[in-house]
């Protein structure tokens, strides 16, 4: 379940306003929610390399790897590939349901590429450009169509033997789109939230308390109040510390 864009603006609003702390306008929310939520996208990935060094439990529900895999899901994909080897890869697409219940269809944008398949079959060696020579030149370790290996370089995806040409996929993690509270002007002047048109936060929502104390971090910057960045900052470092212990 996605985090509602409207209700993280307003519960921010109304911490500052109740603190008296100063106003932060649509833009620059739509504009700070889409760096926080790329801020913890990208630290799933540290964390799950930090969490699989470490025991694990196997509770049901404090399974942190599980927990960090499950963040994750929403992001994983898998995608095609257009014409002969090298392959071009091709991303699938996401279709989002905006705050009033509207589909929208958006194009991924590929953040890292997982897996390559070839035919289905995954290919079991990912090599460097300096390893695909060496590989190339001994008749015992040249790659075969039962074991191919791939080069990934330039967002084109190499696999030897180059006799392979046709059924490459892959899996990839998307990039995150962009935050949009979207609105209208009251009669007022004041800011109207509009459904249509606004996009919800694609993180799980046990991230929704993370998310309102990052914003006010960026919240105390924008208004220079070096107070709610403090407090906010604390908060997130005792979060942290408490995840990964």
């Amino acid at each position: 379940m996605a985090i509602n864009v409207d209700t993280v603006y307003k519960t921010v609003l109304l911490i500052l306003n109740q603190q008296q702390r100063g106003y932060m306008t649509p833009d620059e929310f739509n504009r700070v929610g889409t760096q926080v939520q790329l801020n913890i996208f990208e630290k799933y990935a540290d964390d799950l390399n930090q969490q699989y060094r470490m025991p694990q439990n196997d509770t049901e529900y404090a399974n942190r790897v599980k927990n960090i895999e499950e963040n994750l899901q929403f992001f994983q994909r898998l995608g095609t590939t257009t014409g002969t080897n090298p392959f071009t890869l091709v991303p699938a697409t996401t279709t989002y349901t905006l705050s009033n219940g509207d589909p929208e269809v958006v194009t991924d944008t590929i953040y890292r590429i997982g897996t390559v398949y070839s035919a289905g079959v995954q290919l079991s060696q990912y090599s460097q450009r300096s390893e695909i020579t060496q590989l190339l030149l001994s008749p015992l370790t040249q790659p075969t169509t039962n074991f191919p290996v791939y080069l990934y370089e330039n967002n084109l995806v190499y696999v030897y033997p180059t006799a392979i040409q046709t059924g490459i996929t892959f899996s990839y993690l998307k990039t995150p789109v962009n935050v949009v509270w979207n609105y209208a002007a009251g009669g007022l002047g004041q800011f109207l939230y509009v459904a249509n048109g606004s996009r919800n936060f694609e993180l799980n929502i046990t991230e929704q308390t993370n998310v309102v104390t990052r914003i006010l971090a960026y919240a105390g910057i924008i208004i220079n109040d070096p107070t709610i960045i403090q407090v906010a900052s604390q908060q997130i470092q005792a979060e942290e510390q408490n995840s990964k212990t």
